[in-house]
């Protein structure tokens, strides 16, 4: 039920982040921490002839993506795989975007993962990160205490995080009212 809510839940923050995008037609995708399978589908959407792999430390998250992307999946045209950010099957340099909605809360350091979405990524290629909570607002540190394992950051140590990892253009957009935060950098 909380994967399924993920999808709805989370769609305007996600839709706000995705609509920064400038990536003209990305040959490989990986959507990471891919949550319900909403914006793996969005992104297949958007990005018409792109391959999309997913991937999501939970079961039940690979599971449902692989349900919601299941024309993709049987195509060939998205796979989805369960493991871990910090420690990726994926070979260097495979994917033109790499993208991370409502999920790097959740990442370990976040420099060991950001390291290793820096070696997926090719030269050129763009880190999108879409947070619903930007750092700035005392009231989201609830969530930290409610849900295991959350640690919100703001776009001044995740700056920091993207440039420790390899990264060399940063750019940050919040949208101040509602403190949502997207990050976009690129791989040198």
């Amino acid at each position: 039920m909380l994967v399924s809510s993920m999808n709805s839940g989370h769609a305007g923050v996600a839709d706000w982040g995705m609509g920064f995008l400038n990536v003209s037609m990305p040959a490989a995708i990986a959507d990471l921490g891919c949550g319900g399978g909403r914006n793996a589908a969005k992104l297949m959407e958007r990005y018409p002839t792109a391959k999309l792999m997913a991937l999501d430390h939970s079961e039940i998250s690979v599971e449902k993506t692989a349900r919601v992307n299941q024309t993709a999946v049987q195509s060939g045209r998205c796979s989805v795989l369960q493991g871990d950010v910090s420690d990726m099957p994926f070979e260097s340099e495979a994917f033109d975007l790499v993208t991370a909605f409502e999920t790097v809360y959740f990442w370990p350091g976040p420099e060991k993962s950001f390291r290793e979405v820096c070696r997926v990524l090719k030269k050129g290629g763009t880190f999108l990160i879409v947070n619903e909570s930007d750092g700035e607002n005392k009231a989201d540190e609830k969530w930290m205490g409610m849900i295991d394992g959350m640690t919100i950051h703001d776009a001044k140590r995740l700056t920091a995080a993207l440039k420790q990892a390899g990264f060399a253009e940063v750019n940050v957009h919040r949208d101040e009212k509602k403190h949502w935060l997207r990050m976009t950098a690129k791989k040198a």
